[in-house]
């Protein structure tokens, strides 16, 4: 069975070298202790999350073998590194790369290890830089933010301040013209198509990416405070500095690395995961793949979740710049959570979507 964004979008590189969403956030959503979880794939990291937050399970979801082998990859460094070394594999960290992949290959399938060494320059770069996303971030960093500020007021951008101070920094300092040009050239739909999405992700949005994309940095850097978000710190150093996502904490690793068995890597969209499941699901990460779906087959897929799962089942999604969410049909089968999802979705460190989306099973 072929999910419909297999049918429009290519999926033979890898897109996301690391998860762009915000497990702190997904972690309160569904409350995944003690549940068997379902979660989309991307590069792992909020599948790990699930894992450290007392999963009893993780499925993950994946059909891009390129994102399948950053998933395996990671399984084998927690298996094989301890923190530091992780993070020096990941691209975090400077040291030997190549030695700490050669460690982990045991540990590897062989369609993995070929993959891998193959594109052995990614090892080499740090695994965690080489996606197409993280390319795009890459190229507005080093060629088109200087353009537009100076690398001293990027540094001072990130400087701890009070709310206050954050707001007179923006209006004053950074938010220019230059910027708001910038914005709406490199944050267009026709640019991001082309360098950081697959033009096939933008198939149901409508109306100005970067407008909205602009508004929600701005909350971003003025409400949130840029100087603890790890994805922003990417975005303008290339690290994710002191403030790391949630699976790549210390605190979290150890919890990750002696569970790392109860993870089990699906090759197959959502819909054959849930046609062939043999038990009913307790917790659903979602990502945003419902940004990519027409809103009869979002309606199609939520209506299998609720014949899959057990009753108090916590499904949780974002919305970039396609709205979705649980349509008014199925009401009697899923409740919505708004006000959880409005309340955590203020708190996003991941600020580049326009809605968070909390729902429950009846």
């Amino acid at each position: 069975m072929k999910s419909e964004i297999q049918q429009h979008a290519d999926f033979n590189k890898v897109r996301y070298a690391n998860c762009w969403e915000d497990a702190d956030i997904l972690i309160q959503a569904l409350d995944p202790d003690g549940r068997h979880c379902v979660s989309i794939g991307s590069a792992g990291d909020n599948s790990f999350s699930l894992l450290a937050a007392g999963a009893s399970h993780v499925t993950i979801s994946e059909m891009n073998p390129a994102q399948i082998a950053c998933i395996k990859l990671r399984i084998a460094a927690y298996k094989t590194l301890d923190h530091s070394e992780f993070l020096i594999l990941l691209g975090e960290n400077e040291g030997d790369r190549v030695t700490l992949y050669e460690k982990c290959t045991p540990h590897l399938d062989s369609t993995t290890q070929e993959y891998w060494d193959h594109f052995s320059s990614h090892i080499i770069e740090g695994f965690g830089r080489v996606g197409k996303f993280e390319s795009y971030f890459t190229l507005f960093r080093e060629k088109m933010l200087p353009l537009v500020h100076s690398k001293q007021k990027i540094k001072s951008l990130l400087e701890h301040r009070p709310p206050k101070g954050r707001d007179l920094f923006y209006e004053e300092k950074w938010n220019t013209w230059r910027w708001r040009l910038l914005f709406k050239i490199f944050f267009s739909r026709f640019v991001m198509g082309r360098l950081g999405r697959d033009p096939a992700f933008f198939k149901y949005v409508e109306g100005s990416v970067a407008d909205r994309i602009l508004t929600r940095t701005r909350h971003a850097l003025v409400e949130l405070g840029p100087s603890k978000n790890p994805y922003l710190n990417w975005i303008l150093t290339g690290r994710f500095g002191n403030e790391l996502p949630h699976a790549l904490r210390e605190e979290n690793y150890d919890s990750i690395r002696n569970n790392i068995e109860r993870i089990t890597v699906d090759p197959r969209p959502l819909e054959a995961v849930l046609e062939d499941a043999k038990q009913p699901f307790d917790a659903y990460n979602l990502s945003d793949i419902f940004e990519y779906m027409s809103e009869e087959n979002t309606e199609t897929i939520l209506n299998n979740i609720h014949q899959h799962s057990n009753s108090g089942a916590r499904i949780a999604y974002w919305n970039m710049l396609a709205p979705r969410s649980r349509p008014d049909s199925l009401a009697s089968k899923i409740n919505s959570l708004k006000d959880l999802g409005e309340m955590l979705f203020k708190q996003d460190k991941a600020f580049f979507y326009s809605a968070f989306v909390v729902e429950e099973t009846t």
